[in-house]
């Protein structure tokens, strides 16, 4: 069984990058969430944080990136990270700038 969590510990942040702005008008967000969130906890996080219906959850395991500081030559990678894209009812959106 999923270990239980919290909405506010569900979702992290909303995505906002270019080809995420073009994709708000087609109903659809992003959101940085838990590595071990589950659809079914994003849905049910996103619709208790922002009251709105999501009708569909698509997820993807973000790799971390290789990385090196720049004097000393030292390697290593940035975090992996879980990536969640939800689409909404019509009619609903979420204000992802807070204001």
């Amino acid at each position: 069984m999923a270990k239980l969590l919290h909405s506010e510990d569900v979702i992290f942040e909303p995505i906002l990058t270019e080809a995420s702005w073009a994709k708000m008008e087609e109903r659809k967000y992003s959101f940085r969430v838990a590595l071990n969130a589950n659809k079914v906890q994003i849905k049910k996080a996103v619709e208790d944080l922002f009251k709105v219906k999501v009708e569909k959850v698509w997820t993807a395991n973000m790799k971390g990136k290789p990385r090196r500081e720049r004097l000393n030559q030292l390697h290593g990678r940035t975090s992996r990270w879980h990536k969640a894209i939800v689409r909404l009812a019509p009619g609903d959106r979420i204000n992802v700038m807070g204001g």
